[in-house]
């Protein structure tokens, strides 16, 4: 299939595999089970067994795709590399989890951006293969048109304080025109938010606490509210913004269907395509059983 994810594990599992057998191919001697030796050898037929057909199988297709898109003229730039690397990145939790990731894996930056370059020159080559037809994405939008439904949304900020005098203290400052923000990052106890100022982002109905979320959707903008009791301590909170709820609209979620649907006929088609260049190109493996 090709799915990025899968893509990046193959190579990530062959670039482990292969580092850890020229580590120890330095030394004739591996490891020793009291004073019983356990040579270079063993363990390269240990892992030719374990990985040798799936490793090769990733280098004889990755070769294929290289030929194809050369054959083709198909180039990925720098700047659509580093586009994808983001992808990865956030699949991962962010920058640091993934920089944090490679680390501990031993793996080159070099080999990540070699896979993320084979996965989309594999897309560019099998994309004009699909046709995604009006029909396809009008079906689509009638089987899972209540997902692409607009919610009621507000952007709210909030202060949180532990105990109710100072929420009421906190509050008259507010209402002597004291700054939001300033006071957020001053008292507010949540870690997550105070150095924004408080700020909670947009959010609909069931992603927060009954008694937060029923006040600060009755809420106006820039409202602010009396001090909210909930598990967490005592909110104050400031409406910044709010979206209506709106009915999904085609022509608005079109081109978001047709990449769900391309994803989708990628996965097929990639199948389909690489037991033709299997059957095309002249392939010959010297594994031993």
């Amino acid at each position: 299939m090709i799915n990025k994810k899968i893509l990046g594990l193959s190579g990530v599992i062959l670039a482990i595999a292969v580092a850890v057998a020229l580590f120890f191919l330095l030394d004739n001697k591996v490891a020793t089970v009291n004073g019983e030796k356990i040579s270079k050898t063993d363990l390269n037929e240990a892992l030719l067994s374990q990985y040798g057909a799936t490793a090769l199988d990733t280098l004889i297709t990755d070769k294929i795709v290289l030929q194809e898109m050369k054959k083709e003229k198909v180039k990925i730039s720098d700047d659509e590399i580093a586009d994808e690397m983001v992808n990865y990145m956030d699949a991962y939790g962010g920058e640091d989890e993934f920089k944090e990731v490679i680390k501990d894996s031993g793996v080159e930056i070099s080999t990540i951006e070699q896979n993320i370059m084979i996965y989309l020159g594999t897309k560019k080559l099998i994309e004009p293969r699909i046709d995604i037809k009006e029909e396809d994405i009008q079906s689509y939008f009638d089987e899972n048109k209540a997902s692409f439904a607009q919610a009621e949304e507000i952007e709210a900020s909030h202060i949180l304080l532990e105990d109710e005098d100072t929420a009421k203290e906190v509050l008259k400052k507010l209402k002597d025109d004291g700054d939001f923000a300033k006071l957020a990052k001053e008292y507010s106890t949540d870690t997550a938010t105070n150095e924004k100022g408080g700020e909670l982002g947009f959010f609909s109905k069931g992603e927060m606490a009954e008694e937060f979320e029923k006040t600060a959707f009755d809420m106006e903008i820039d409202e602010i509210s009396d001090p909210v009791k909930t598990d967490y301590g005592y909110h104050i909170i400031k409406v910044t913004n709010k979206k209506e709820a709106a009915e999904a609209k085609l022509d608005d979620v079109k081109e978001e269907i047709k990449d769900t649907l391309l994803e989708s006929k990628l996965e097929t088609e990639y199948t389909v395509w690489l037991n033709e260049k299997f059957e095309e190109y002249e392939i010959k493996t010297f594994l031993k059983d």
